[in-house]
């Protein structure tokens, strides 16, 4: 993954008058661990210099910041960063775990726009592991999957979260449950806490509906129980040790509506609801927290998506104007509500719609593509291709690329 860095020129004869004497890696011992995204290793060198940090050449005891290179695999071993001593250091707090984006971001040298084109969005993600959109808002909600950035409320995924993703899908397709898996990850969580994201940056492998850490030779429960690897190498024959099945399902019982008492109490009942698919009862619980605490633009988004998936479209509508209403930045209340405008036939309410999204989000790749099918629609090839070759730009990976090149092609 390549990162966009201000300044990314560096002498190795720069005078010492520019070294940053109130940097955060100020007389830190700094550790990378794999390929760097942005910039050689003789370059990342004189960076930390110039912040008056240490690059060592490997991790020892001495290290007190390892840096994970954007451009390391998230379902490799990654064997530098999980050997069990630099694992108990992190768990400790004596070692922190970053990523080399945070690190930059940290030094302030990370330029503040991103580059999308890398990124997937909710739908975009949806429609690249075949799921609902509703699964994957869900997902998000819980913590299962965490955004690289928020624009707008608008959640992108790196290539990481789309990793993590299929292996929750997987667990799911196991018999696993969101809550399960939301509770097994906490606990990797509590395990090394200096980790944000344990289903990227541990080695963290699904087995049945089984979620088990790799360290060193064995395996370990996210309660922090070794569990025994039959299929190691390193276990000796004839040993009398038993597997012990620790399944990633656990009971939730149902809280009653009238004891939900706080947001995120009522929050956490509706998302269960969802996860049952049991989409009336979640509607319920969204009536009832917007009569108890008045409506917002997060709870209107979200009971806008259920009454869409019940096939309210003039319900659905209005929810959508009201999170507008309640925060007219929310571009992507202002994308859903385009989409179930075109539904109702408003093909001019949508194309204003879409055009109030891209005037508070100009690189919303999604709103790009429905703005341009529509005019395509409407025989408007002409306006439709600027927004058809914008989306191509923002988006060349996206599960939609195709369609917009073959819409092109057709247009010319």
């Amino acid at each position: 993954m390549k990162l966009t860095v201000a300044n990314p020129e560096f002498s190795e004869s720069s005078s010492d008058e520019l070294l940053n004497t109130d940097s955060p890696i100020s007389g830190r011992r700094i550790a990378f661990v794999g390929k760097l995204g942005s910039m050689n290793r003789r370059e990342a060198r004189e960076l930390v210099r110039r912040h008056q940090g240490l690059m060592m050449e490997r991790i020892d005891p001495s290290v007190d910041l390892v840096v994970i290179g954007a451009d390391v695999l998230p379902l490799g071993d990654q064997a530098e960063l999980l050997d069990d001593w630099v694992i108990e250091a992190s768990a400790q707090g004596r070692i922190s775990v970053i990523n080399e984006t945070q690190f930059w971001q940290e030094l302030g040298i990370v330029e503040p726009e991103l580059d999308i084109g890398r990124f997937y969005t909710p739908a975009m993600l949806a429609g690249l592991l075949g799921l609902p959109l509703s699964t994957i808002r869900r997902w998000h909600r819980r913590g299962l999957i965490t955004p690289t950035r928020q624009v707008k409320k608008l959640a992108y995924f790196d290539f990481q979260e789309v990793a993590s993703a299929r292996r929750i899908a997987r667990l799911i397709a196991s018999g696993a449950t969101a809550q399960s898996i939301e509770t097994k990850l906490s606990r990797l969580a509590g395990l090394y806490p200096n980790l944000q994201r344990p289903l990227c940056q541990l080695s963290v492998i699904v087995e049945g509906r089984q979620l088990l850490l790799r360290q060193g030779g064995g395996l370990i429960e996210p309660g922090g129980q070794m569990r025994i690897n039959f299929d190691s190498p390193n276990l000796h024959e004839g040993r009398d040790d038993q597997e012990v099945s620790y399944p990633i399902n656990e009971p939730v019982a149902p809280v009653p509506l009238e004891e939900l008492v706080t947001p995120d109490e009522f929050l956490r009942a509706a998302i269960d609801f969802e996860d049952e698919e049991d989409a009336e009862g979640a509607i319920e619980v969204y009536r009832a927290m917007s009569l108890a605490f008045g409506p917002s633009s997060d709870s209107s988004f979200r009971l806008a998506e259920l009454l869409y998936q019940q096939g309210d479209l003039p319900g659905a509508r209005e929810r959508y104007f009201l999170a507008i209403e309640l925060d007219e930045s929310f571009v992507e209340a202002r994308a859903s509500l385009g989409c179930v405008l075109v539904e109702l036939g408003k093909q001019e309410m949508a194309l204003a719609t879409f055009h109030g999204a891209l005037a508070h989000h100009a690189d919303y790749p999604d709103v790009h593509f429905y703005l341009a099918r529509l005019l395509d629609d409407m025989d408007r090839a002409t306006e439709a291709e600027p927004h058809w070759r914008t989306f191509l730009e923002l988006a060349p990976k996206s599960p939609w690329a195709e369609e917009a090149r073959q819409r092109l092609d057709a247009d010319n």
